[in-house]
């Protein structure tokens, strides 16, 4: 692989590629080499965004009108946001681009024996352990040709620039020249079942229990909150299940007969039932210890089981809610070290 290269397989890339390959695309990356299972895919590198960026800015700026808005003047961000998604949509590819995409692409059809793909926003920014783009940009689910990738692609480039994203940046003093989009186009996974798994309770913090939620079809319809899911709680060490909540699950996410995602019914006879098994139930909490090992730290996963009864990860991050909790100072530091001390056994200044 050169210097100069567009693509990236997941193969070739792990978390410390970040600033070429977005949060996401790094911990895919990352996942693979450690031998597990994640859908085949590449990332189409920051590069291919920076060069994009730079032909638009030699007409108009991007970068440095959006860092001068006002974090409060959401009509002003509303306005710029606009504006920019509409050159970033009218704007051409390179033609040079154009070709790698479409060749790396074929590739992918090649080897998952299928050409239905997501394509995924991967901001260099997201997925860290201080702060989480999550949510922020575009994901597109069941593209079903290269025609569709390349439109995606630039639609992912273009939701950096959403009102939603740019609000934030604003709002956390994020530089914009520190801040670039990847995308990561991946094999689709028809899912029977799927949802998300926290490495520690996302309710109370307990970091000796795996959270599991998940409902059938795919996983955007827990992540959207459209279906509530089943609920479990597993002992991390033991496996013994804590908490198992059955809900009923009325509709469920697939694949639209014209591409894209639908909601659709789910039969009466599979509303009640769970959507994992025990024994499934165990080979996620396995996954979710040995992906928790490999980072060091607690996690927030994304998980699917394919129609054939396959466990996929889609996406592993560091959990936020409660880490930022245990970085927060815990009293508020005084002037006399000895204070805190002297003030436990009633002591005075």
């Amino acid at each position: 692989m050169g210097a100069g290269a567009i693509i990236g397989w997941f193969e070739e890339i792990g978390l410390s590629d970040r600033p070429e390959v977005g949060g996401k695309g790094g911990s895919l990356g990352e996942l693979t080499r450690a031998g597990i299972a994640v859908p085949r895919g590449f990332v189409v590198r920051t590069r291919a965004f920076e060069q994009f960026l730079a032909n638009l800015e030699r007409e108009d700026p991007v970068r440095s009108r959006v860092s001068a808005l006002p974090a409060d003047d959401l009509g002003a961000i509303g306005a710029c946001a606009a504006a920019l998604r509409k050159r970033i949509g009218e704007a051409s590819l390179p033609d040079a681009l154009v070709g790698e995409i479409k060749s790396a692409y074929e590739s992918l059809c090649t080897r998952s024996g299928g050409s239905d793909v997501a394509v995924r926003s991967s901001a260099t920014t997201e997925d860290a352990s201080d702060a989480s783009f999550a949510g922020l940009q575009d994901t597109f689910l069941w593209v079903r040709d290269s025609a569709q990738v390349l439109e995606r692609v630039r639609a992912c480039w273009a939701s950096l620039y959403s009102v939603e994203s740019i609000s934030y940046r604003r709002h956390r003093g994020i530089a914009e020249r520190e801040v670039a989009m990847a995308v990561v186009v991946q094999s689709m996974v028809d899912s029977r079942s799927a949802g998300v798994m926290f490495t520690r309770s996302p309710l109370t913090g307990d970091r000796s229990v795996v959270s599991i939620e998940g409902a059938w079809g795919l996983g955007s319809a827990v992540v959207a909150g459209e279906v509530t899911p089943d609920r479990w709680v597993l002992g991390k060490i033991t496996g013994e299940i804590t908490v198992r909540e059955i809900s009923d699950k009325h509709i469920e996410h697939r694949r639209a007969q014209a591409g894209g995602v639908e909601a659709s019914a789910v039969p009466e006879d599979r509303r009640r039932v769970a959507c994992l098994s025990d024994v499934e139930l165990e080979q996620l909490r396995k996954v979710a210890r040995q992906v928790e090992r490999h980072y060091g730290c607690a996690q927030d996963i994304e998980w699917a089981i394919d129609s054939r009864g396959d466990l996929l990860l889609l996406q592993s991050r560091p959990e936020t809610v409660w880490s930022s909790k245990d970085i927060a100072p815990a009293a508020r530091a005084a002037d006399d070290p000895l204070f805190h001390v002297m003030s436990i056994f009633g002591g005075r200044r």
